[in-house]
């Protein structure tokens, strides 16, 4: 089925309500750390691990999300998946250390579906506007993101919502989005459920494709290093002396200045032979902000919090066009979606719960940073062999 964005604007809608659930309730605890460690007396290392549960549920249930697509069609999976959010949203918001865990999980395995269905239904429905759609919903989930760092400690503490209230509020944004959805399930057919055959083969055969695994370890890598910034940067910046708010809102910037190129991007690479020049341009990004991060001094923490959300911006519109520009139809991109995010986020979810591991262990931040680098080095030569003008 393709369309116009004209006549598909109510899906078009309707991605970007869904675009804007997938990193609110994940990005909204980062600047609230220090008080449910508080609150409820947890390491640095538990409070990793609470970053680190979504991106293993991620990797848990990517493969099988084109599967529940093809079973039930990937509209109505969809909604499935946003009802989850809401009970997951909702459990994780009691003031219970079990309660927190089991929330995070289940809102994590909900924003896997979301994650890997996404890229499909845009490759099915707009395979003439990939670059744009790409573009689209990026923003969307970036700029809900940074809004969702900027206002956690606010709420918090301002408002008296308190951590739990100020993590149950994107419940209403996930309610939104569900409702918002429901037309596109009834008038939807199993269209994306069909051909179930041709999407198991294609799933099988990409374990056996390098390029797929070039695919893989750059989304692996690059959400690492959003996930771990996402966890640690406000910690990091009150250890430098901001405050709990200017740290909140320092990580609201680094999402804020990834919103024009996760729009840009995709836009850009779509148009290109291949992105080799885009994979250059956001490993020297991201290694100058870790670099700035590392050796530079607090005059320039906002230059180097820009460096890096520009970098990151780049890398997470590069690892979602790829799973459009390197597939040929829908069914493989969801296959692609699927493998990627699954490997890709198993590697992720390493990376927030070693980092507070490594810093519980030196009283430090330099260890954990030199860590950074080194997978931003892997990033790049995966980058490399992902944008060549190939398909799996």
């Amino acid at each position: 089925m393709k369309k116009s964005l004209a006549l598909g604007w109510p899906i078009v809608a309707g991605i970007v309500l869904i675009s804007l659930t997938m990193r609110s309730p994940l990005t909204s605890v980062g600047p609230l750390i220090g008080l449910i460690r508080e609150s409820l007396g947890l390491s640095n290392t538990g409070a990793g691990l609470l970053t680190t549960l979504p991106i293993l549920a991620f990797a848990i249930l990517s493969p099988f999300a084109p599967l529940l697509a093809r079973r039930f069609g990937a509209e109505r999976t969809i909604l499935y998946a946003l009802v989850l959010l809401m009970a997951g949203i909702a459990i994780r918001s009691a003031s219970a250390t079990a309660s927190l865990f089991a929330g995070t999980v289940l809102l994590g395995l909900a924003i896997a579906v979301c994650n890997v269905l996404i890229p499909s239904l845009v490759k099915r429905n707009f395979p003439r506007q990939l670059g744009l759609m790409t573009g689209v919903y990026s923003l969307s989930m970036n700029l809900c993101g940074a809004i969702a760092s900027g206002v956690s400690v606010p709420l918090a503490r301002n408002l008296g919502f308190g951590w739990n209230g100020a993590l149950a509020v994107w419940g209403a944004l996930a309610l939104l989005a569900a409702l918002f959805w429901l037309p596109q399930v009834r008038t939807s057919t199993a269209a994306s459920g069909t051909a179930s055959a041709t999407g198991a083969a294609a799933q099988r055969s990409l374990w056996r494709s390098p390029l797929a695994w070039m695919v893989t370890i750059f989304m692996g890598t690059q959400s690492l290093l959003f996930y771990v910034l996402i966890a640690w940067l406000p910690e990091i910046m009150i250890n430098r002396g901001l405050g709990e708010d200017s740290a909140g809102w320092m990580l609201s910037l680094f999402q804020t200045a990834a919103l024009p190129v996760s729009f840009v991007v995709p836009i850009v690479a779509g148009r290109m032979k291949n992105q080799r020049l885009l994979v250059v341009l956001t490993a020297i990004l991201l290694f100058s902000g870790l670099a700035g991060l590392y050796f530079g001094g607090n005059a320039f923490l906002s230059l180097w919090t820009i460096l890096l959300g520009i970098g990151g911006g780049f890398a997470f519109s590069l690892a979602m066009i790829f799973l459009s520009l390197r597939t040929r139809d829908a069914h493989e991109a969801a296959a692609l979606s699927g493998m990627s995010q699954s490997v890709g986020y198993l590697l992720a979810a390493t990376g927030p719960i070693l980092f507070g591991l490594f810093h519980d262990l030196t009283a430090s931040w330099s260890l954990p940073l030199l860590l950074l680098f080194a997978i931003g080095a892997l990033m790049f030569v995966s980058g490399l062999g992902a944008s060549r003008n190939r398909t799996v």
